[in-house]
């Protein structure tokens, strides 16, 4: 008969492995799928040509001074590549998941290596459908069901926000000097009543509002062209499997993490839930 000792000893050990396994589960799953099952059977794709003419007689007509400082070219050259980043047809997703986090990017085209054809462009909510639809054939993880503040997925500390009182040109400044892709706008009272994304000061070129950088962040939000669908929040006490059911179907990059005041907490990103359910497990660190 074995002295408790060594069974206890056996018995830690077993435990050890099952959590090892479990968090492995999802790693496994993206090893074992390529980049060519997450593209859809049917999908259009919009590529311009560099040589694509570009009107310009619009921007001419304002002052040099508009676009200097931190406004929209230092925003662009801040997060524009001096190459493109592709990934292959048969490459894994956890390669693809990897490439997208390592370069901090949005979009990955995957690119036949034979013809040079784009096949897909494949994004970080791409990715997390994917899972979301097909992990159902393998076993749930039991990280799961914890909470989001318990397993500390996210950004908790020193997060980038904007009073709503503040001005467009405060906003391009935070965006370049935190590097972020979105701010929470807030209130006197920390309450977070809209979101501010990059995609929205691209957007101002369209409206022909790059020129009035001294309008307040409420109003910058009141003349969005696109319909945008207030905040989509999370709580700290959610678990897991809440949070990706909210970002997948809501389809938005992140979610911002608030108390029952609705003061602003955390931000909980696709990167963050990628990095934590695919790449920690594999000791691999992206994210800064």
């Amino acid at each position: 008969m074995e002295p408790p000792s060594q069974v206890s000893l056996r018995g830690k050990k077993q435990e050890i492995q099952k959590r090892e396994a479990d968090a492995e589960i999802y790693m496994n799953f993206m090893k074992s799928h390529r980049c060519y099952d997450a593209i859809p059977t049917s999908c259009k794709l919009v590529i311009f040509d560099t040589t694509l003419p570009v009107q310009m007689h619009e921007l001419e007509n304002h002052k040099i001074e508009t676009w200097r400082g931190d406004s929209f070219q230092n925003v662009y050259i801040q997060y524009s590549n001096h190459f493109l980043i592709s990934i292959s047809p048969e490459a894994s997703l956890f390669d693809a998941i990897y490439s997208l986090l390592k370069y901090k990017i949005h979009r990955l085209p995957v690119i036949d290596p034979e013809s040079g054809n784009v096949l897909h462009i494949l994004t970080h909510k791409r990715i997390l459908k994917f899972l979301r639809i097909f992990g159902k054939k393998v076993q749930k993880p039991a990280f799961m069901q914890k909470q989001i503040q318990e397993l500390g997925i996210g950004t908790f500390r020193n997060i980038a926000t904007v009073q709503q009182t503040a001005t467009l040109h405060d906003a391009l400044s935070i965006f370049v000097e935190r590097r972020v892709s979105a701010l929470p706008v807030v209130n006197e009272q920390g309450k977070v009543v809209a979101l501010y994304s990059r995609f929205d000061v691209i957007n101002l070129a369209a409206q022909k509002n790059y020129n009035n950088l001294d309008m307040t962040m409420l109003e910058a939000v009141r003349r969005r062209s696109c319909f945008v669908e207030g905040v989509i929040k999370c709580y700290p006490y959610e678990s897991l499997e809440i949070i990706i059911d909210r970002i997948v179907s809501a389809e938005v990059h992140r979610l911002v993490l608030v108390d029952r005041a609705d003061v602003v907490k955390g931000i909980v990103s696709l990167s963050d839930l990628l990095q934590a359910m695919v790449l920690t497990p594999a000791e691999i660190a992206t994210c800064d």
